[in-house]
């Protein structure tokens, strides 16, 4: 029986959907998903394994201007994907026109890879509409097959799945059979953390913030973990903390029954809170936290 293999790497503007169809693809909450631009900051590997197949989806975080040393970097992890996609899912929603970067466009157009253009959020437009952006990105770019779907609803998810299989070229599997991302469990500790960060604060403030987990222990019957948010300013710490720990207390409910669900156990979960003054500037400490900064 002859083995399939290959990275089908995701790309698109932010909040188009990316994260809604990796989980899709994968059948895991791998990725986290809120309204908010920039909730995914690295690139993070959903592996789907058959038989006689093995399929390594990648979310990237969604194109933009960079404006700091961690877009910066954000925006390597979307350049590494170019560089070793089997098969490039380039994802559009109804009524965008363009993506934030003429370079990443012209890549896509110019990819020596298949191309598969999935127009999302088909769901919230009409059949007039819809067949106006085939239209549309059918002349922008002539070397995609287009595929109309709806990630959040699961629409058409399943004709793209059948359709990589069929791009994918022959290779032994590249991760063990059982695998299901290349992440570690604390990684997934941290992202937890900042979803509910991003979706229980306003502003500046879910920018600001990184976390890292400092202490994972799993025992027979529970997780014990400790985790440190950190913020650029002393106000910033005043805002994540809330009036007598409110605000930190429901972030730490509101992960710990997310973690729970993720690791399939029961979690004791601690979280504090540290001023970590312009860590999205430094390149020591953007490498710490994991972010590939090329300089």
């Amino acid at each position: 029986m002859k083995h399939k293999a290959g990275y089908v790497n995701i790309i698109g503007n932010p909040n188009v959907g990316k994260s809604t169809l990796m989980n899709a693809f994968v059948g895991e909450r791998l990725s986290i998903i809120t309204s908010k631009a920039q909730t995914t900051r690295h690139r993070i590997l959903g592996i789907v394994n058959g038989d006689d197949f093995q399929i390594l989806f990648s979310d990237t975080p969604g194109i933009i201007k960079p404006a700091y040393d961690l877009q910066e970097s954000m925006m390597d992890f979307v350049k590494s994907a170019f560089e070793d996609a089997d098969v490039l899912v380039y994802m559009v929603e109804t009524g965008e026109k363009e993506l934030k970067d003429e370079a990443f466009f012209n890549r896509i157009t110019n990819s020596k890879v298949p191309v598969l253009l999935l127009l999302n959020k088909i769901d919230k437009s009409n059949q007039e509409q819809l067949e106006e952006q085939v239209a549309l990105w059918t002349s922008k770019v002539p070397n995609a097959e287009i595929f109309p779907i709806s990630a959040l609803e699961n629409f058409n998810v399943q004709p793209v799945f059948e359709r990589i299989l069929e791009l994918l070229p022959e290779n032994a599997p590249y991760y063990p059979k059982d695998a299901l991302t290349d992440k570690p469990e604390r990684f997934f500790v941290n992202e937890i953390i900042r979803e509910k960060i991003l979706l229980n604060y306003d502003k500046e403030i879910p920018y600001s913030v990184e976390v890292e987990t400092e202490e994972f222990k799993e025992e027979d019957n529970i997780i014990r973990i400790r985790a440190l948010i950190m913020v650029e300013r002393d106000s910033q710490k005043g805002i994540i903390i809330g009036h007598k720990g409110s605000a930190l207390k429901k972030v730490g409910t509101t992960a710990r029954e997310e973690m729970e669900k993720f690791f399939m156990k029961k979690v004791h979960l601690e979280l504090f809170v540290k001023v970590n003054k312009d860590w999205r500037s430094s390149e020591y400490q953007l490498r710490r936290f994991g972010y590939n900064q090329k300089k």
